[in-house]
């Protein structure tokens, strides 16, 4: 906020909180002092700052010094309120993709300063015991903004439409091809690097110095990884996205606006390297396939692209706008080498927050979902794809699940695993006829081991402490109506 916004700001909120003590209405003031009630209302939401001789006015309305009036200092129920609207954490917070206006947020404040600022400090307190950084916050609030529009950007759809109609891009790309028009049509130069000699990790896969134009990329990638790396390039020029990042994977960002344009070029390239009509004639088959079989899907994912990344997170693109299956999540986990810890590094969930979701208080995540049971079984195969009926046992929702799982060729031998969950109701029973067969096994899953309630779970990883907590605090209850109906 400029100094000019925070002095009118503070203004309009020691006005409001003075004319509230008086209680008298914003209209019983333009009585007292011959102002608008218009022009009031824009001073107190911190629009309009008045000038000296409508500042005595008010104070003497008021009933408070001019001095006080007009001073940025603040008392104790007003000063939280500064804190909020000047932190680095707030002032970044992208309100108006939600259609929150900060005159508005300001004045929600003002009304119940005390109660606001407790909510508030409260939720930055959860985010710092649960290891919420503020990178995770804003990945966070970039997955709320995709599941807002059903992951589905028409504009970018159509440009990239258009872009592949133009330069007469076949059905299926790779790495060369791109490579040839970032160099031909946008003046890039392109390295292999061995970026290990610097000190990097392996997790740096390229970097961008737009001063030269120059693309490095880790000499370590395979061609799946080159070949989104460049259709990503090609976004961020064809849709002319600035800022944006110069690494990847990513290390920092300055603003969120960076953030949210790393993610257009994603969109970007994930519809240049999978066409939409295609995916969806392609997908409307498969689902009407009288059985299930585990490599029809991968025949159907190499049509399109060698990355099963890329396939599974078009899929969240296409069958909500395209199909008219909306309820679904997407998930992809990760095992490191030699450890059995599952972490999530991405999710989506479009419609609802579906089960399961991502867990940062290190609860062990259900060993029966088949994401995870394809990722243990990695060990002597490359790839892994599988699909099971999930019953969430105490949700009540079943879901049909289909993933791959994969080795990393890069970075520390990381695993990966994708899964795409479809709500099983009746629309979108008609649309899979396949989960109606006996092909697949339908399953009771949970969520976290500690907070399951499926007895005698052979790959339970921990007890269900959560679940324990909550019997016992219902059993007390019980107890105590029975206290209480022996001496009433």
């Amino acid at each position: 906020m400029h100094d000019g916004e925070f002095i009118k700001t503070v203004f309009g909120l020691k006005m409001k909180q003075y004319r509230q003590k008086k209680n008298i209405s914003l209209q019983d003031l333009s009585h007292l002092t011959g102002m608008s009630k218009s022009y009031l209302n824009e001073i107190e939401n911190g629009k309009k700052y008045p000038k000296h001789d409508k500042i005595a006015q008010l104070a003497s309305a008021l009933g408070c010094p001019y001095n006080d009036l007009v001073s940025t200092k603040l008392d104790k129920s007003l000063a939280p309120i500064v804190e909020i609207i000047q932190s680095d954490f707030f002032k970044e917070i992208p309100l108006d993709l939600f259609g929150i206006n900060k005159n508005n947020l300001i004045s929600i404040i003002s009304d119940a300063p005390k109660k606001v600022t407790a909510f508030v400090n409260t939720l930055i307190e959860i985010s710092k015991n649960y290891n919420l950084s503020k990178e995770r916050f804003y990945f966070a609030v970039v997955r709320s903004f995709q599941e807002l529009h059903d992951n589905y950007f028409p504009v970018i759809e159509e440009k990239a439409y258009l872009y592949a109609v133009e330069n007469q891009l076949p059905l299926k790309l790779g790495s060369p091809d791109f490579e040839v028009i970032l160099k031909e049509k946008f003046q890039y130069e392109i390295r292999s690097q061995d970026f290990q000699q610097y000190g990097a990790s392996g997790k740096l896969r390229s970097l961008y110095i737009p001063e030269k134009k120059l693309l490095l990329l880790n000499e370590l990638l395979d061609e799946d990884q080159k070949t989104f790396i460049f259709a990503k390039e090609i976004g961020y020029n064809v849709l002319d996205l600035h800022p944006r990042p110069n690494t990847y994977s990513w290390l920092d960002f300055t603003s969120f606006e960076e953030l949210l344009n790393n993610y257009y070029a994603s969109y970007f390239a994930g519809c240049l390297l999978i066409n939409k009509e295609i995916l969806t004639a392609k997908m409307t088959q498969f689902l009407q396939l009288p059985e299930w079989e585990p490599q029809n899907f991968e025949n159907l994912i190499e049509q399109f692209t060698n990355s099963p990344e890329t396939f599974y997170y078009r899929l969240t693109n296409i069958l909500p706008q395209e199909m008219g299956i909306r309820d679904l999540f997407y998930l992809c986990f990760t095992k490191k080498k030699n450890s059995d810890h599952l972490e999530i590094l991405k999710e989506l969930h479009l419609n609802r927050q579906q089960a399961p979701h991502a867990n940062a208080t290190n609860e062990h995540y259900c060993r029966r979902w088949i994401a995870v049971k394809n990722l243990m079984n990695l060990q002597e195969n490359e790839k892994v794809t599988d699909a099971q009926i999930s019953h969430y046992k105490d949700s009540g929702l079943t879901y049909l699940v289909i993933s791959t799982s994969h080795k990393n060729p890069f970075s520390d031998g990381t695993n990966r695993s994708y899964c795409l969950g479809i709500l099983l109701n009746s629309h979108s029973l008609k649309k899979i006829n396949f989960a109606k067969s006996d092909s697949i096994r339908t399953v009771n899953v949970g969520v976290t081991c500690e907070s399951c309630s499926i007895p005698n779970c052979e790959v339970r990883q921990a007890p269900p402490i959560r679940i324990e907590k909550e019997i016992f605090n219902e059993n007390m209850k019980k107890s105590i109506l029975r206290i209480r109906k022996d001496l009433i």
